[in-house]
């Protein structure tokens, strides 16, 4: 794996500052020193060394807003991210200066009824990077809890290791649909989410893994993960091929990660009779328009997935055996004060962009 430099930093002796990509309002992206956190007996300090920019990243610098989440104030973008530690809280057990590692970006309370049965991804107390008012980490450096950083392995790389973040949704929607060996899965809509969702499927032990999208270039990739049959929505219709490919039953279970009307329909209707569908992709509407009777008579189950819970360690040991094929979803890469340029490239850019990634230090490709 690449090296990158150390700085010489202890608990006497921290930085105050970091320079941070902070959008100031849609569209407007300013390069900032920002203070930095002190750093608690359990925190460790973060040289944050690349983070893949996400569809909300792109959705709050165009929109200023996602859903019930606004931008009222200046905030630090990012929360795909891996770094290097280079200081440690007195407490702080489990890492060492010089440990390569990612950030769950996530933390929740841990008291609330949710974070005590287990589903700590519904913490309605969750400081979420990048999710108004909470800041991310396009930026140099970050003060974070011990307890939400977990070692890289050997052979992944820091640009892949950016990927956990949205793999880990795909490895929360497979084990909550119960995804299990030799099953079958549609997975509708191929941004990085809904590609990674292929290896997460495939971890499971799904035999037959459909894909749809608009993007041939993304379904090129889809088949070079795993994707056993790609369904390209501009000239094939995906509820036919599913028909026809399954013998007229239907797939054992469906993810829908477009966030799009006929995604989430289609979704649904490509099921078998007691099938399951998870919604991971949100549509821009208020409401969308599900088929009763369909539900009803198929005996459908119909769950939502937000973010992911206690698998992060599960999808970066997913990474460390399918590192070549990851590689094919990093496209992009700037340094730190090319911020906005990467967010234009990701927002205008979808058939030759997969995963942008941004240096907030020293830049490891070009």
């Amino acid at each position: 794996m690449t090296d990158v430099s150390i700085p010489n930093y202890d608990k006497n002796n921290m930085p105050k500052t970091t320079k941070s990509a902070v959008l100031e309002k849609v569209f407007d992206i300013d390069m900032k020193d920002t203070k930095l956190k002190e750093m608690g007996p359990t925190d460790v300090l973060i040289k944050v060394v690349a983070v893949g920019i996400c569809g909300s990243d792109v959705h709050y610098y165009d929109q200023g807003h996602i859903g019930n989440f606004v931008v009222k104030k200046p905030l630090i973008l990012g929360h795909e991210s891996s770094g290097v530690i280079v200081a440690v809280g007195d407490k702080v057990t489990k890492f060492k200066r010089g440990d390569r590692v990612a950030m769950e970006p996530g933390v929740p309370c841990g008291h609330c009824e949710a974070c005590r049965t287990g589903h700590y991804n519904l913490c309605p107390n969750m400081q979420f990077m990048a999710t108004p008012p909470v800041n991310g980490d396009l930026t140099q450096f970050i003060v974070y809890p011990q307890d939400f950083v977990y070692p890289i392995p050997e052979n992944v790389s820091y640009e892949e290791a950016t990927l956990n973040e949205p793999l880990s949704v795909g490895v929360h929607a497979t084990q909550k649909l119960g995804v299990d060996v030799g099953s079958s899965v549609l997975i509708s809509g191929m941004g990085p989410i809904g590609l990674l969702a292929i290896l997460a499927a495939k971890a499971h032990g799904a035999d037959q893994i459909i894909v749809s999208d608009a993007e041939q270039s993304r379904l090129d990739v889809a088949k070079k993960l795993g994707a056993t049959n790609a369904v390209n929505i501009k000239n094939a219709d995906v509820l036919d091929t599913v028909k026809t490919l399954t013998n007229g039953v239907g797939v054992d279970y469906a993810i829908e990660a477009s966030g799009t009307v006929p995604g989430e329909q289609t979704s649904l209707h490509a099921l078998k009779r007691g099938g399951k569908v998870a919604y991971i992709g949100v549509p821009t509407t208020d409401q969308t328009p599900l088929d009763v009777p369909f539900m009803t008579d198929h005996e459908t189950t119909i769950m939502g997935i937000f973010r992911y819970c206690n698998n992060y360690q599960t999808g970066l040991k997913i990474l460390a055996k399918n590192t070549k094929l990851v590689d094919n979803l990093l496209t992009n890469f700037y340094p730190l004060d090319q911020t906005k340029a990467a967010l234009e490239k990701s927002r205008t850019d979808k058939s030759n962009s997969i995963k942008v990634i941004i240096y907030p230090n020293e830049q490891l490709r070009k």
